[in-house]
């Protein structure tokens, strides 16, 4: 079962703008991120397994990892914390997933055919933990 989107949740502060400058899209203030957590490959594996069932969040297109891209898998991770982003005829799918991971300070969790597993837990209330 695919869990529905929360449409009564508020952005996130952690939004990410392009460019190396990290601020928050309404404040324009710099964020300041904790680095993604360090997972163990059992972690990794059951994340994968919860991920599973879902849908992928966001699809990249020929464009490839773009600012506008990391936004949305950003506040796909702000309001579920699991999510699965589909790439589409990806030149070099295994740094097109480093790149989403590491522009969205996330844990790359798995890369299954052309669908990046991309997990990071909320620094206040984490509601999935591996």
């Amino acid at each position: 079962m695919r869990r529905p989107l929360r449409r009564d949740a508020r952005p996130h502060p952690r939004h990410t703008p392009a460019g190396d400058a990290r601020r928050d899209v309404v404040s324009h203030e710099p964020v300041v991120r904790a680095p993604a957590p360090e997972l163990t490959s059992r972690q990794r594996k059951s994340l994968r397994g919860l991920a599973h069932p879902l849908e992928p969040v966001v699809h990249v297109g020929q464009a490839g990892v773009t600012a506008a891209v990391l936004r949305a898998v950003d506040e796909a991770l702000a309001a579920h914390e699991l999510v699965k982003v589909r790439l589409r005829e990806p030149e070099d799918k295994r740094s097109a997933a480093r790149d989403l991971a590491t522009g969205t300070d996330a844990v790359l969790c798995g890369l299954v055919g052309h669908t990046v597993i991309l997990y990071r837990p909320d620094p206040e209330r984490p509601r999935i933990v591996p």
